[in-house]
């Protein structure tokens, strides 16, 4: 997505204007009072949030007029519905709201399309849970949801699982200095529990070669299929320290079974 073009929608945005709070705040008072004109200046003095809020979303391939134009419509909503008296700042009532209208639109246009009927389910799933969870301040189960929206709980799953959208292994979830961790490093390892393979590629030997803390590493993240996270809980270190020292040790280990 393109976003370091000047033009965007036949919007320069080299030019937008920046709105002071109090002309906002004045801006919504006429709003109140049915002005249109001040509606439509708010809107346009609130464009570069827009575009500040859809740069997070560089990693997309969607165009990004059409994202401009989304984000405008979340920033329209959050005009018209926004509360002087709760005494909160407008951005910080917007921003969720322009997100929201994205995150809505990227999934709608997701590759792997997903049926208008399915779709439904799924929201009106996601409303009831986010209804149960004020109401009762407590995580619904997926058969309490069910319940609420009356469709069956198998059919509730599959329209929530139909519009989430797909990661990869490989997407970054955190990073520390020159260490990054990955989805992967927090997927347990249950299939490597055996100690069959071991004994076919002399990996014990390989093994042997580690420090203590390198061994205990290996060892409880692919013999007891340990995550990361709990690897790291259990030695006391940081995740972080964790990926490294795994890392270190998997090329020890490699080089000693090439030699």
């Amino acid at each position: 997505m393109a976003l370091n073009k000047v033009v965007i929608c036949g919007v320069n945005t080299a030019k937008l204007p920046l709105l002071t709070n109090e002309e906002k705040n004045e801006l919504f008072i006429r709003v109140e009072q049915g002005d249109k004109q001040a509606r439509e200046q708010l809107i346009e003095g609130n464009l570069r949030l827009v575009l500040s809020v859809i740069q997070r979303f560089a990693a997309s391939s969607e165009n990004a007029d059409d994202l401009f134009q989304v984000g405008c419509i979340g920033l329209m909503k959050a005009i018209d519905n926004f509360d002087r008296s709760l005494n909160v700042k407008f951005s910080t009532y917007a921003v969720p709201m322009i997100i929201g209208e994205c995150r809505r639109y990227l999934r709608d246009n997701n590759a792997i399309r997903v049926s208008r009927s399915l779709r439904d389910i799924a929201y009106k799933a996601i409303y009831a849970k986010e209804r149960i969870l004020r109401e009762e301040d407590r995580e619904p189960t997926i058969d309490e949801v069910a319940r609420a929206i009356e469709m069956d709980k198998e059919m509730v799953v599959m329209a929530l699982d139909a519009i989430a959208t797909p990661v990869s292994l490989f997407d970054p979830v955190y990073q520390e200095g020159g260490d990054t961790l990955y989805i992967m490093d927090q997927v347990s390892d249950k299939k490597n529990k055996e100690d069959n393979w071991i004994e076919d590629i002399s990996l014990k030997e390989a093994m042997k070669k580690l420090s203590d803390r390198e061994y205990n590493i290996i060892r409880l993240r692919f013999f007891e299929g340990k995550t990361q996270t709990e690897v790291a809980r259990e030695i006391a270190i940081s995740q972080a320290q964790v990926s490294r020292l795994e890392k270190s040790a998997l090329k020890s280990m490699k080089n000693y079974l090439d030699i």
